[in-house]
C-alpha cells in the first residue's frame, strides 16, 4: 500500500534542483532519475520508505511513497522539498552572484534530517575522485543495504542502517577500494549515530562544529553534511579539489586558494552555500582547467 502527498510552492517549483545534491553519482542505488521523476530511498525511524517525487504543474510537487517509513517521509516531505528555506535575507551585492540569483530566484535548498545518510558518503568522497567514492558507495549499498520496497526502480535499495555499518568487514571496504582511514571513520560515525541524528535540534554552525569533534571528520566533511542533512545555507566547502578555483575563475577571473576563497564570501555569511549553488545551477560558474588529482591506488590489488 502506498500513501501520497504534495507540496505547492508561491513560486517555481524545482524539485530536481533542490534535491540533486542528494544524488551520489548516476548509479546511486538510493536516488535514481527516471522519465522525469525521482526515485529516493531512506531508513527512517519508524522504517525504510521508497518514494517517488514529480512535478506537476508549475508550482505542485507530488509524492507517493511506500514502506513503513512512508507516512513519516511524507510529513518532512515541505522540508526535504525546501519549503521551510528561508531566503527573504539574502540580497548579494556581488554582481556574478546577484545575476545568478535573478536567473534562478526560486532555489530551494532542502534537508533530509538523516545525518548518517549524508554522512558516510561524504567520508567515503574525502581525498578521492568522484568516481572512485560514487562506486564504493553503490558496491557497499548494494550488498549491505536491504531491498526498495514497492514498485522501486531495479536495483535500488535503502541505505544501511548503523548497526550494519558498524560491522562491515575490514575487507570488504577492502574490496570497495576504501581505505583503511575512511573505513575507520565510517564504522567511528556509525557508532555515534544515536548522537549524530540528534544534532539535527541544534543550531547549523554548532552542529557542524559538533560533528568535527568525530576523527577523521573536518571542516570539509562537516559542510557537505550540513548542506543535505540540514539545508545549512552558510555550509562552505571549504578544502573542496576545485572549489576555490571555480569561486576565483567566476569571480575574479583567476584562480584563488581557500584562504582567499573564505575572505572573497564573507560578505555573503550566513548565505556562502546558497551562493556557490546559484552559480552552479544558474550555469554561471566557471569551470577552469584542472590538474590531474592524484591517483588513488587500487586497493583491490594489494
Amino acid at each position: 500500500m502506498s500513501r501520497s502527498a504534495s507540496v505547492t510552492f508561491a513560486g517555481p517549483a524545482s524539485p530536481t534542483m533542490t534535491l540533486s545534491p542528494q544524488r551520489r553519482g548516476p548509479g546511486d542505488p538510493c536516488y535514481q532519475l527516471v522519465d522525469g521523476a525521482i526515485w529516493k530511498t531512506s531508513l527512517l525511524p519508524s522504517g525504510p520508505v521508497t518514494a517517488r517525487i514529480d512535478r506537476v504543474g508549475a508550482r505542485t510537487v507530488t509524492c507517493e511513497a511506500w514502506g513503513d517509513g512512508s507516512a513519516e517521509f511524507l510529513d518532512r516531505l515541505p522540508a526535504l522539498l525546501g519549503a521551510f528555506d528561508d531566503a527573504a535575507a539574502f540580497t548579494p551585492a556581488e554582481p556574478t552572484i546577484a545575476a545568478a540569483h535573478r536567473r534562478v530566484p526560486h532555489l530551494r535548498l532542502g534537508r533530509t534530517d538523516r545525518v548518517l545518510e549524508a554522512l558516510v558518503p561524504a567520508v567515503l568522497e574525502q581525498r578521492v575522485a568522484g568516481k572512485d567514492a560514487f562506486r564504493a558507495w553503490r558496491l557497499l549499498v548494494t550488498k549491505f543495504g536491504a531491498p526498495a520496497p514497492g514498485p522501486a526502480p531495479e536495483r535500488m535499495r535503502v541505505p544501511p542502517p548503523a548497526d550494519v555499518w558498524r560491522r562491515i568487514p575490514s575487507w570488504e571496504f577492502h574490496l570497495a577500494n576504501v581505505d583503511p582511514g575512511r573505513a575507520r571513520t565510517v564504522v567511528g560515525c556509525a557508532q555515534r549515530a544515536d548522537a549524530l541524528e540528534r544534532l539535527s535540534a541544534r543550531p547549523p554552525e554548532a552542529a557542524r562544529s559538533a560533528l568535527m569533534t568525530l576523527p577523521g571528520v573536518g571542516v570539509w566533511t562537516a559542510a557537505e553534511v550540513a548542506q543535505r542533512a540540514w539545508g545549512d545555507a552558510d555550509a562552505l566547502s571549504i578544502g573542496d579539489y576545485h572549489l576555490s578555483n571555480v569561486i576565483g575563475s567566476t569571480l575574479l577571473g583567476h584562480r584563488i586558494d581557500d584562504d582567499e576563497m573564505v575572505e572573497l564570501l564573507e560578505p555573503l555569511r550566513p548565505h556562502r552555500y546558497r551562493a556557490v549553488r546559484l552559480l552552479e545551477v544558474s550555469g554561471m560558474a566557471r569551470n577552469p582547467k584542472f590538474d590531474a588529482r592524484q591517483a588513488i591506488p587500487n586497493l583491490r590489488a594489494i
